[in-house]
């Protein structure tokens, strides 16, 4: 097995990663990793990164879309909770079981989004306090 394999399979022969070589119009100053190896005794650079296309494209909702969805079904899980609650009260409920289930769901969503914002005020603080 090679360094450069895992378990036979290897980033290489994927084509995952590929190897750069001098580019045309390539800087005098950069050096290549043969260059930069023979200086070096034989340490060899990482290769650079390569952007696969398609990877790394934003889709999809943001982080305050998704911010602003969990805040409104915890809101509609409140309220479902109240709701069935009431209406048990009233007797248009027979089930406790579902009841209760919705009072929990409802409660540990609430202590979620607390301790998420507790976490973020906590990060907050920190990065405000930090010397520059």
């Amino acid at each position: 097995m090679s360094i450069g394999s895992v378990n036979g399979f290897s980033p290489f022969a994927a084509g995952l990663i590929r190897p750069e070589g001098p580019q045309v119009g390539q800087q005098a100053g950069l050096q290549t990793g043969q260059q930069l190896g023979q200086q070096t005794g034989g340490i060899q650079t990482p290769f650079a990164p390569q952007v696969m296309p398609g990877i790394g494209e934003a889709k999809g909702p943001g982080f305050g879309e998704r911010v602003a969805g969990a805040v409104d079904n915890l809101a509609q899980a409140q309220n479902t909770a109240s709701q069935r609650a009431r209406d048990f009260e009233m007797g248009l409920e027979t089930d406790l079981a579902s009841v209760m289930i919705d009072q929990q769901i409802s409660s540990l969503g609430f202590q979620f989004a607390l301790n998420v914002r507790n976490k973020a005020l906590g990060a907050y603080r920190d990065i405000i306090n930090m010397p520059v």
